[in-house]
């Protein structure tokens, strides 16, 4: 057996590490590619951008500067008078909204036999809605027992008796005000 190595130069796989160097390169270059695709889309998509921004800057001291000159023509007073205007066709908007029916349902539930209504009148405030009821009972706890039941309904908060007197024909009237809760379909 020989134990002699003859070759001047030992032996290399010299095909392998080009394979593997020709893989990177093609993979460096496709990165290269995507890269540089990249950057004009994006580049592109930049000057869009930028040139949209600035024409709605434009557009946006426009429409300030018109504003600006409406609210020079615009006098106090009649600023005020759209305001009202305003503040009373949402009060009316919130009255239609308002159900009568479910409201009277609930107070014919709790009615006592010995308590009568007079009067119901709701007042919208602050998205609130106030209910003044203006009853007759025989008895001051017939009227505090129909209060006691309108608030077990739930749909009745800070029921209050503002007034209390008794009548001419021995009946004792109150006026009932309280916040009303309406259910949400």
């Amino acid at each position: 057996m020989l134990k002699t190595n003859l070759s001047t130069r030992p032996f290399y796989n010299e095909r392998a590490v080009h394979v593997v160097v020709g893989a990177l390169a093609l993979l460096v270059l496709v990165f290269t590619v995507f890269n540089v695709y990249r950057i004009v889309t994006l580049s592109s998509r930049h000057t869009a951008l930028a040139t949209r921004a600035a024409a709605d800057e434009r557009r946006t001291r426009e429409l300030q500067r018109q504003a600006a000159q409406i609210r020079a023509g615009i006098s106090a007073r009649d600023l005020q008078n759209v305001s009202m205007a305003a503040r009373e066709a949402n009060a009316l908007i919130d009255q239609r909204t308002f159900s009568w029916t479910e409201l009277f349902n609930r107070i014919e539930t709790t009615l006592p036999p010995d308590v009568m209504i007079t009067s119901v009148r709701p007042t919208i405030k602050d998205g609130d809605i106030w209910i003044s009821i203006v009853v007759l009972g025989r008895r001051v706890e017939d009227i505090d027992g129909f209060m006691e039941n309108l608030e077990g309904t739930g749909g009745f908060k800070d029921l209050l008796s503002r007034q209390e007197e008794l009548t001419d024909d021995g009946m004792y009237k109150a006026v009932l005000l309280g916040r009303y809760i309406p259910t949400r379909i």
